[in-house]
């Protein structure tokens, strides 16, 4: 179990600047709305104890020079749980939020909705869930911080819709909390470890190490764009291949550059975004996240150069609208043989997490540059691809199909592979020359070219 900080000892560990807002004056009587025998006194003990009038504070703040509201829990009121008064002051700060522009940042640790209020405190959830749409519709981004415990609805609202969702190690996390799940239920699956594994939470963060990730999340997240991103020019220019299966072979060199070496030299640093919200996550295959370029935030999925698991797409697409929502340009690094075609990617729902793909890229209002920087393997590597405004590196190619698969296809014999792949015309000059990319980046031969930074 994690340390249980207060919420007032949370605030302090990422801002030293914290200003509460004024809370909405709740009018109701004495035992709460159900009349339940000694609620009252238990809220009286839980003052004193505490030191506060409710289980959350509110108030603005600069975390490492970002003004943002956060929202902080104190478990110690009534296992910071959510009744009505919870409510107000919740959409009062969300409120606050919207009107001045400003992030939002819960640092949940509740036990659930409360129960002396009945389906009164139950239905706070949805008084949340809409302050969180509303904000979310005004391109405000919402950073939560998963502390221990974070369970029930707090986990369902604020936690689990947040747009990135940090926690601290050992926090205790998930919807049923420790005395209404199962007697025989795995405790490991109910902790922050477990939620980012499971492509729920994005990262695991230190308490020590709380304020300059949420600062550095904060400052990228709030510096909308309009200007495309560049596509990043390779470590180390080269010719172009001379022929289809040139291109093949180069592009399935063990040797080439792979996206974390574009990545580490096109950005001074960069977090990562992880899990596709819906149980999976492909860090072999998809690498997404917020980064520096040059002053100015892009954010970027890239594969990497393995077959691409559903996962992957989806957290790619999370990432796409995010950005967009945001305001934010996109990168994405084309390489991967195809998705992943195996029984289990069938089970976990390739085909509609490609489309889903497809559809954000599509439907993406914020610029999208793609480079393709290795193998581009049929539809499983062109849902990443920005339609008119995909490069590619000379170390590439694109193509319907692999040549080895087209041959058979056709039932030609594997001698014709080669001559297949010229047929197919997949190497980047070819692809400027068709129309299907609009220029090759770090080579002197013909289609070469790149916009201004």
């Amino acid at each position: 179990m994690a340390d249980r900080l207060s919420a007032r000892e949370t605030v302090a560990l990422v801002t030293d600047d914290f200003t509460e807002l004024p809370y909405p004056v709740g009018q109701s009587a004495e035992d709460g709305p159900l009349g339940w025998p000694g609620y009252g006194a238990a809220r009286t003990r839980a003052a004193a104890r505490t030191g506060e009038q409710e289980s959350v504070i509110c108030g603005t703040a600069h975390i490492e020079g970002t003004r943002a509201v956060l929202v902080a829990f104190e478990f110690g009121f009534l296992g910071g749980s959510l009744g009505e008064r919870t409510g107000d002051r919740l959409e009062a700060a969300y409120a606050h939020a919207r009107a001045h522009r400003l992030p939002v940042v819960p640092l949940v640790a509740t036990g659930g909705s409360r129960m002396q209020e009945g389906m009164i405190a139950l239905t706070q959830l949805q008084r949340v869930a809409r302050e969180s749409a509303l904000t979310r519709e005004a391109g405000l981004p919402q950073i939560a911080v998963l502390r221990d415990p974070t369970t029930g609805g707090g986990w369902a609202t604020l936690g689990a819709g947040a747009d990135v969702v940090l926690a601290l190690p050992g926090a205790q996390v998930g919807f049923a909390g420790s005395r209404v799940r199962p007697a025989d239920a795995d405790p490991a699956a109910y902790t922050a470890e477990a939620q980012v594994a499971a492509g729920a939470a994005d990262a695991l963060v230190r308490p020590r190490e709380l304020r300059e990730t949420l600062g550095r999340w904060l400052r990228l997240l709030t510096r909308p764009a309009t200007a495309p991103a560049p596509p990043p020019l390779p470590p180390v220019a080269s010719d172009l291949p001379a022929t289809g299966w040139d291109a093949v072979r180069r592009a399935r060199s063990p040797e080439r550059p792979r996206a974390t070496a574009y990545l580490d030299t096109y950005f001074t640093h960069r977090v990562t975004l992880d899990g596709d919200r819906c149980g999976g996550t492909d860090p072999h295959g998809m690498l997404c996240g917020f980064g520096e370029h040059e002053g100015r935030t892009v954010a970027y999925a890239a594969q990497t150069g393995a077959a691409t698991r559903p996962a992957g797409y989806r957290t790619a697409a999370r990432l796409v609208r995010l950005a967009d929502r945001l305001g934010i340009p996109v990168l994405t690094l084309v390489d991967t043989p195809g998705a992943a075609n195996d029984a289990e990617a069938e089970r976990q729902g390739a085909g509609a997490a490609i489309a889903d793909l497809f559809g954000a890229v599509a439907a993406a209002r914020t610029p999208v540059t793609t480079l393709v920087v290795g193998e581009g393997g049929s539809g499983g590597a062109l849902a990443l691809a920005a339609p008119g405004n995909t490069w590619a590196t000379p170390d590439s190619y694109f193509s319907v199909i692999a040549p080895e698969l087209a041959a058979a296809i056709l039932k030609r014999h594997p001698r014709e592979v080669e001559a297949t792949a010229d047929q197919l015309r997949i190497r980047p000059q070819d692809l400027v020359e068709l129309g299907v990319i609009r220029g090759v980046v770090g080579s002197a031969g013909p289609g070469e070219g790149r916009p201004a930074d």
